[in-house]
């Protein structure tokens, strides 16, 4: 087997490697939304802490 026989695979290339792709970008999404959950959250609480602690 050769390299455009593997990449072609077997006829069922656009199928195969657009799967490959959408696995990744579920993936990258599941790392990437939560971390910037994260961000937004830890910011919201500091934003509130620092109001709470003028209002005293």
């Amino acid at each position: 087997m050769n390299w455009a026989e593997f990449f072609s695979m077997g006829g069922y290339a656009l199928y195969v490697w657009s799967s490959y792709a959408a696995a990744a970008v579920v993936l990258l999404l599941n790392i990437a939304l939560p971390l910037r959950r994260r961000d937004a959250v830890l910011n919201a609480l500091r934003e509130f802490y620092r109001l709470k602690g003028r209002s005293r």
